[in-house]
């Protein structure tokens, strides 16, 4: 099942873009959850995460571990674009 709001961000944090690359993972460190109606959508399943762009990978990484806390039994990626590494 598609859930595109799936994570509601609990913290606004600055752009990933705008961060230097070692400050990345702090920014973003925290800023998600699962939406409480898709918790029973996440627990024991494969959850796939579709994302335009990836950067550093440390939105993604939070993103799986938010997933993850919430009981997702795996987490996959996909990304249309992949920027080169700095």
């Amino acid at each position: 099942a598609l859930e595109p709001r799936l994570l509601v961000r609990r913290v606004e944090t600055q752009a990933q873009s705008s961060v230097a690359p070692s400050e990345r993972a702090d920014n973003i460190r925290g800023a998600f959850d699962v939406a409480e109606a898709g918790l029973g959508l996440v627990a024991g399943r494969h959850v796939g995460v579709v994302d335009d762009v990836m950067t550093s990978g440390h939105t993604l990484n939070e993103v799986a571990a938010t997933l993850k806390r919430a009981g997702a039994a795996r987490v996959s990626n996909l990304v249309f674009a992949r920027t080169p590494p700095h």
